[in-house]
């Protein structure tokens, strides 16, 4: 028996233990001071009544033998797809439902596509990152470069004529950036994936959050785009299925490589390995799409992006760089004073009783920035932009 090496290559996962572990110290050191927390990637509001009630309906179903369900369908049930292909044609894009792909949230869609991808693919990947790009192709030994995310490129990497690979990962709006991608930037991607028969795995998990409609909240929206795209979102922030579980993938039927459909792989490999999602759940999903949970979602994602803008009025008042923020939940801030990522984290929980997410934790040109999110309560938000605008950097 021989196991696979190639986890041993994986980095400790130390950023969420060591902030746990700070967070903790200075809780018991400290037992009167309140302490908020701006660095959870958690919603904290609840499902609405729309997803509700529709999944109340579902659980009444399973309880009667005449419409009972057992297992469902491999790729999702008819009726979700449905309710998927409706959302994305009032974005403009075309989908088939047999495109479409419902599964347990993109975490787990993102980390299992690169089964049907060969390990000898070199795969790019922007820097600073959501580790999961990272360690999930550590893990099947291909190599990795990676395009780097700067303050001169405000956190958007480009292709150029030395970028070279088979698969590359973008996220927009990015985690941990906040930093949103216009059609033009993405169309650059997209011409550049055409020209080398490469993918792009695009990861949409926060497309909900984008105000500004001139911005995409899918590639699908950028000429051929179908041709060298898969796309992954969810509805965990769209609709606050962190708990509950819920996402979708779309593999188009025009996406072939070697002669072969990426998308009949794909179902080759969910059908395979994956039995999938619960009934109950699905039907919650589809009432996300309906106008009154759109509705709904929607009142409580104004919610989060009030927090957000709240914390970059502060920024902005305090001549504070970021990115983020006014399309994002995520507001990704320059540490005053050259300070390193640790070294403000320090500072923000010792003087100011707040906790953020060291930006380092997300890739080498993380250090000497800071991640803060808008899913927090607003009490706590004003409270603790208060507190920073009383520190002197």
């Amino acid at each position: 028996m021989k196991i696979n090496t190639n986890y041993l290559n994986l980095k400790d996962s130390y950023l969420f233990a060591t902030v746990s572990r700070k967070v903790a110290e200075y809780k018991a050191a400290n037992p009167s001071k309140e302490v908020i927390s701006l660095g959870i990637g958690d919603v904290t509001l609840p499902l609405v009544p729309a997803v509700i009630d529709a999944m109340h309906r579902a659980v009444s179903e399973m309880g009667n033998a005449d419409i009972f369900k057992g297992y469902g369908e491999y790729q999702g049930y008819d009726f979700l797809r449905q309710a998927v292909c409706g959302y994305y044609a009032k974005k403009g894009v075309r989908l088939d439902e047999n495109e479409v792909f419902i599964g347990d949230g993109a975490k787990s869609d993102v980390g299992n596509i690169v089964d049907i991808f060969d390990t000898d693919n070199t795969v790019i990947i922007p820097d600073p990152v959501y580790p999961v790009y990272v360690d999930t192709n550590i893990m099947s030994g291909r190599k990795i470069t990676f395009v780097n995310g700067n303050e001169q490129n405000n956190f958007l990497p480009l292709p150029d004529e030395s970028t070279e690979g088979d698969i590359v990962y973008l996220c927009s709006p990015n985690n941990p950036t906040g930093a949103v991608y216009t059609k033009e930037q993405l169309k650059l991607w997209v011409d550049w994936a055409l020209e080398r028969d490469a993918v792009i795995l695009f990861d949409g998990a926060y497309e909900a959050y984008v105000q500004d409609s001139d911005l995409p909240t899918s590639i699908y929206q950028i000429p051929g785009a179908k041709e060298c795209a898969i796309e992954f979102c969810s509805l965990s922030k769209t609709a606050g299925f962190t708990g509950v579980r819920c996402g979708y993938t779309i593999v188009p039927n025009s996406l072939i490589r070697n002669d072969t459909s990426l998308n009949k792989m794909w179902l080759r490999r969910q059908s395979t390995k994956f039995n999938g999602l619960s009934y109950i759940v699905q039907r919650g999903a589809e009432a996300v799409f309906t106008d009154e949970g759109l509705r709904q979602n929607r009142e409580n994602i104004g919610y989060y992006m009030e927090n957000a803008r709240i914390m970059a009025d502060t920024l902005t008042e305090l001549g504070i760089w970021f990115t983020g923020g006014e399309n994002s939940p995520y507001i990704w801030l320059k540490c005053p004073g050259n300070m390193s990522s640790w070294e403000f984290f320090d500072l923000l929980l010792n003087e100011c009783n707040i906790v953020g997410t060291p930006g380092v934790g997300f890739g080498q040109n993380g250090e000497g920035f800071f991640r803060l999110t808008a899913f927090g309560n607003r009490d706590d938000v004003i409270k603790a932009m208060d507190r920073i605008r009383k520190m002197r950097f």
